[in-house]
């Protein structure tokens, strides 16, 4: 996954802070560092880079924690807030009839992107239409062509013509009753004066309401340049990321939201038409700091039929330093549904699957086959082994594994996952005001996420 360098590389920090005992001017210094190294390897603009980091320092020298807050939680706050300005907050497109222009460069993912937004609108239950305007590419005619099919909107394209302006003019006016028309526009390998004119003239006979960005996830350092230019050519007003899904450093789109200071959009996931999601600033940065995720967390809650007094009940079992094999059966029953595991296991820090390893979405089938015979191996234990797992020896795992019928593999399997997920659960204890946050959250019914997860 594109970040994840930088993912394992930040929540190593925080983890740091946290579980130090005081910060003083060494702690800071040494968190500048981290801080700073994670971004440069991740191809994040060294100029950024530099000036995050001495916001960083600054603000930590010199700012002091607000009543009731700790030194730790306080710096992972400024830590949180710096690196949110470089992500930037949430800005959604409106949903209103509009024209919409596609600009990038070659290979950024702009055509999959334009079926990906009317997939998007239409689902809003707005009519959509796609223009194709690439006239550089191999094969752009068919490519738009065959997307629109694919998710059941009009589409405007003169094959064979060399003349986009031509081409658009004609689009609009063939889409004059359809309310969002999308235009794919053509890219370079690299900036030239060509493509800057003809961005131009597009925007120029276009009139478009949102002129959008796409830009891939894996592109390095260039990429800032690249935003830059664009932007100046025809004022870039959000951005769409493409290839979250793949490998490399992230950095350098990140940068280039940056410098061009576009809010981002959406974001590309995959493949698949449907892999487009509506980009939350906050929950994309508590995921990548693995402070978990609030807002999804609480629609896993909702998707249940617990009272609000259970949810309450198994998040302290959760949180709790003397958590058991007892509670850990106790949360599975309640939670252990695929649909909400899916969204547990996404908002939870660091959370693991049955086998501790990283969590990967195509195995929730596995991990809820596992649970299942985790079960049985509970259902099989004394109520005394369950409230103090540590008691259970090699003797006890004979006879538990066969009254299961189950292996001796398969119980001490369970036990390193016991202890997995109950050294994993420390950091979020170690975040003060999490489990507070989540009480009023869980009364309230307000589900909402933003950086008061760091106020209480």
């Amino acid at each position: 996954m594109v970040l994840d360098s930088l993912a394992s590389s930040l929540r190593e920090t925080i983890r740091k802070v946290t579980g130090s005992s005081y910060v003083d001017s060494e702690t800071i210094k040494e968190v500048v560092r981290d801080v700073q190294r994670a971004l440069l390897k991740s191809d994040v603009n060294v100029k950024l880079a530099l000036q995050l980091t001495k916001n960083l320092e600054t603000r930590a020298k010199e700012e002091k924690p607000p009543a009731g807050m700790t030194s730790q939680d306080f710096l992972v706050k400024i830590i949180y807030e710096e690196l949110l300005k470089i992500i930037g907050k949430d800005s959604k497109l409106v949903l209103k009839p509009q024209v919409i222009m596609l600009v990038g460069l070659y290979g950024q993912g702009k055509t999959t992107s334009a079926g990906k937004l009317a997939k998007f609108f239409n689902k809003k239950g707005m009519s959509c239409g796609l223009i194709a305007a690439d006239i550089h590419r191999a094969a752009a005619y068919e490519q738009l062509d065959q997307i629109a099919k694919q998710v059941g909107v009009p589409f405007f394209g003169i094959k064979g013509e060399k003349n986009p302006v031509k081409i658009v003019k004609a689009g609009l006016k063939q889409l004059e009753n359809i309310q969002v028309k999308i235009i794919d526009t053509s890219g370079r390998d690299a900036l030239d004066e060509d493509l800057i004119s003809e961005i131009k003239d597009l925007k120029q006979v276009a009139s478009p309401d949102e002129v959008l960005y796409v830009l891939d996830a894996t592109i390095g350092q260039q990429a800032g340049p690249q935003a830059r230019a664009i932007d100046e050519a025809v004022g870039i007003t959000g951005v769409i990321i493409t290839k979250m899904d793949g490998t490399g450093k992230g950095g350098g789109a990140l940068s280039a939201v940056s410098e061009i200071n576009s809010p981002i959009y959406f974001i590309g996931t995959g493949e698949h038409m449907d892999d487009l999601e509506i980009f939350n600033g906050n929950k994309f940065l508590s995921r990548l700091l693995g402070l978990g995720d609030l807002e999804t967390l609480m629609e896993a809650f909702k998707d249940t039929n617990i009272t609000e007094e259970e949810a309450e009940e198994s998040l302290s079992k959760l949180m709790s330093g003397k958590f058991n094999l007892m509670d850990m059966y106790d949360v599975w029953e309640k939670f252990a549904q695929p649909s909400i595991m899916r969204k547990m296991i996404d908002s939870l820090p660091l959370a693991k699957i049955p086998g501790g390893n990283k969590i990967n979405p195509n195995d929730i089938e596995t991990a809820q086959n596992k649970l299942s015979t985790y079960r049985v191996i509970m259902d099989s234990m004394s109520y005394k082994e369950l409230e103090n797992p540590e008691i259970i020896n090699s003797k006890r795992i004979q006879r538990v594994a066969k009254g299961s019928g189950t292996s001796e593999v398969q119980v001490r399997q369970l036990l390193r996952e016991y202890k997995a997920m109950k050294d994993n659960l420390k950091m979020m204890k170690g975040n003060r005001g999490f489990k507070k946050l989540l009480k009023n959250q869980i009364k309230s019914g307000n589900f909402g996420l933003d950086e008061s997860m760091f106020n209480s």
